[in-house]
């Protein structure tokens, strides 16, 4: 239990970044209708599922021209 509370002060700021990585990409998906490759329902499988990494790849392979 000590070991857990040494560790929250790394933990909560990661988990909050992938959190928010997560909503912005998540909104985006929904909002936009253009995407480089792939389809709505293909990215937001990749958003959600695929933790920290799954936003990341949305906004570097996936997002399309804005309008």
């Amino acid at each position: 239990m000590e070991d857990l509370q040494q560790l929250l002060p790394i933990i909560i700021p990661i988990f909050l970044i992938q959190v928010i990585l997560a909503i912005t990409a998540l909104v985006h998906v929904l909002k936009h209708p253009n995407y480089k490759f792939g389809n709505k329902i293909m990215w937001i499988i990749i958003v959600l599922f695929i933790q920290m990494i799954g936003p990341i790849i949305y906004f570097l392979f996936g997002r399309g021209e804005e309008e």
